[in-house]
């Protein structure tokens, strides 16, 4: 009789195999040497792949989505960073609630966020502007920052800054000497998942872009719309090989 951790271990890989199905066939398919897909296909070829890396929609895309990517992770991680030491270290009424809110973001469907920023953009002139796309990415993306270091805090002993603070040292140093070392992780972490949030935003791009600010996602919609060729097959492996290094470096900045 199979003992309960292998039959556990059992279900465990066949709901990943069956997860990762459609990916395997998307990045299989990839490798096409024609535009015309068959599965499976009929050869390999890195034709698509090199169509993706001298496409000049392509180039632009990818660069707009490591720039808005890049600012948003920084804009999240400073934002997200200050929310959670003010929440874990702050003695006031209300911190549930404040909590609830800075979190809603995650939980609210993303086309009402994406309506209201497009509305609230248009009256101060950020809507079609790169400032305001980034700061629509960082809206959804600093919750996650937030409950990363949340995490990180909880087993912080707040008695290190206090003991800090009575040899001299100023917030900031207490901060960067004391805190900061311990929760790093956590920042780290944050900052990968406002990352790859960013990167992997669709609906709020499609919103607020301009029609210079084509990101990844936006121009595999729009491959999809106007013409398609197996070049969108090449971008989307791509794109699931980055979000599963960040994976990975997620895992192991957890670990520590």
């Amino acid at each position: 009789m199979m003992s309960p951790s292998r039959l556990l271990l059992g279900v465990s890989a066949g709901v990943l195999l069956f997860l990762s199905l459609p990916m395997i066939a998307v990045i299989w398919l990839s490798f096409s040497p024609t535009e015309l897909l068959s599965f499976p296909p009929s050869g390999l070829s890195l034709r698509w792949y090199a169509d993706f890396f001298v496409s000049d929609r392509w180039v632009m895309a990818t660069r707009n989505s490591l720039l808005v990517g890049g600012a948003t992770m920084a804009v999240a991680t400073l934002l997200g960073t200050a929310a959670a030491l003010g929440l874990h270290l702050g003695q006031f009424r209300g911190r549930a609630l404040l909590l609830a809110l800075l979190t809603l973001p995650m939980v609210t469907p993303f086309i009402v966020t994406a309506a209201s920023m497009f509305f609230a953009f248009s009256l101060v002139g950020l809507a079609g502007t790169l400032p305001g796309l980034v700061l629509g990415h960082t809206v959804v993306a600093v919750p996650f920052v937030l409950v990363s270091v949340l995490a990180s805090l909880a087993t912080f002993d707040a008695t290190l800054l206090r003991a800090a603070s009575s040899l001299g040292a100023t917030p900031w140093m207490a901060f960067r000497r004391v805190l900061l070392p311990r929760i790093w992780p956590g920042v780290a972490a944050g900052a990968v998942f406002a990352f790859a949030t960013s990167l992997d935003e669709f609906v709020i791009t499609l919103f607020l872009a301009g029609p210079g600010q084509f990101t990844l996602p936006r121009q595999m919609y729009a491959n999809v719309r106007e013409y398609m060729t197996p070049t969108i097959l090449a971008a989307a492996s791509l794109l699931f090989a980055v979000s599963v290094l960040l994976l990975l470096l997620t895992e192991a900045l957890r670990r520590r």
